[in-house]
């Protein structure tokens, strides 16, 4: 049977592995834009990750600071989690060379986190950070 996350349990569950969030943001005319991403939590439980400047996600973030990323999981009983929230921008060079390398290293490991850090977080790319307004999750949806 189904289980209603608590909001820690929605950190840790989508912080937990390499799972792939999901990022939505609003075009400009309205229509939904779906991508997934890298990303990682900060010590006050935002969601942190990198884009380029001119990609369509920044564009649509910029002008609408909306956004939501659902992870889940793909086999039985089917788990998923949903942060809704807003996000800011940074471009900050050391923080974007920490935050690059630390996103990586949840999907790629310890020993090649440094190497892609450095090739991600290069001028041209900013940090996001989504600050929760809204989290929903469940455990065992298909149970």
């Amino acid at each position: 049977m189904a289980r209603k996350m608590t909001e820690d349990e929605i950190r840790r569950f989508m912080g937990s592995g390499s799972k792939t969030g999901k990022l939505a943001t609003v075009r400009a005319d309205g229509r939904p834009h779906v991508v997934p991403i890298w990303f990682d939590f900060d010590d006050e439980g935002d969601v942190m990750f990198l884009t380029g400047e001119e990609t369509v996600k920044a564009a649509n973030l910029r002008r609408d600071p909306r956004a939501s990323l659902v992870v889940d999981t793909e086999e039985m009983p089917f788990d998923y989690a949903r942060i809704d929230g807003t996000v800011t921008f940074d471009d900050d060079p050391d923080r974007l060379l920490y935050w690059a390398t630390e996103t990586c290293r949840r999907y790629v490991g310890d020993d090649r986190a440094e190497v892609f850090g450095r090739r991600n977080g290069v001028p041209g790319e900013v940090i996001v950070r989504l600050t929760p307004t809204h989290m929903m999750g469940e455990f065992a949806v298909a149970d």
